[in-house]
């Protein structure tokens, strides 16, 4: 017998597999649908934190999936990175993946991740998450070395890491739900899907 109570699986604004992966193994049926948005264009009309872009970010990608997809539960995610007043974005090749890193060893950074809910249209849930991230300082050595291992994934994720992977080793301590640094903050999603009756109570 499923938890999932909808006659429709959930969808996901996003072509994320670690998110797909994540409220499937919750026992929730996806069905991945990616926004195709100019994101840096909405970033720059946002006038608030790394915290207010992700919230942004992931409304405008839930409305534009419910707006096609019709009626149904759509879900929107997105996740900022931010070392002090600076912010990054996915970084596009190995150099700028590299430049990242280097700048965020030995120091402390935040993700701001944010979901937002739409169903049948319309937004019913907003939520950001932060979780505090220091990383370890490393040689250059290292950096070149942990950048070989992990080849075209250090473009896939905002942070140049996947924590679950290799990308553990670069860091000293963490602070903040494990969700939150996957880029979707479950719990408090599962509970507004539990309040809209999607999800068994």
């Amino acid at each position: 017998m499923s938890l999932w109570l909808s006659d429709k699986p959930l969808v996901l604004a996003s072509q994320s597999k670690v998110r797909r992966a994540v409220l499937e193994a919750a026992g929730i049926p996806v069905e991945a649908h990616p926004a195709h948005l100019d994101e840096r264009a909405i970033e720059q009309g946002v006038t608030g934190g790394p915290g207010d872009v992700a919230l942004t970010l992931s409304r405008e990608k839930a409305r534009t999936v419910a707006a096609m997809s019709g009626n149904g539960i759509v879900v929107g995610c997105d996740q900022t990175l931010a070392l002090g007043d600076q912010r990054f974005d996915k970084p596009t090749d190995r150099a700028r993946a590299g430049a990242q890193l280097r700048a965020m060893s030995g120091k402390i950074h935040q993700l701001h991740s944010a979901v937002t809910v739409c169903r049948n249209g319309a937004v019913t849930f907003s939520h950001v998450a932060v979780a505090s991230l220091t990383m370890r300082a490393f040689s250059d050595a290292f950096l070149e070395r942990y950048l070989d291992a992990a080849g075209t994934a250090v473009t896939a994720s905002v942070g140049a890491y996947q924590l679950e992977r290799i990308g553990i080793h670069l860091f000293e301590k963490i602070e903040g739900d494990h969700f939150t640094i996957l880029g979707l903050p479950l719990l408090p999603l599962l509970a507004h899907l539990r309040e809209l009756g999607a999800v068994a109570a």
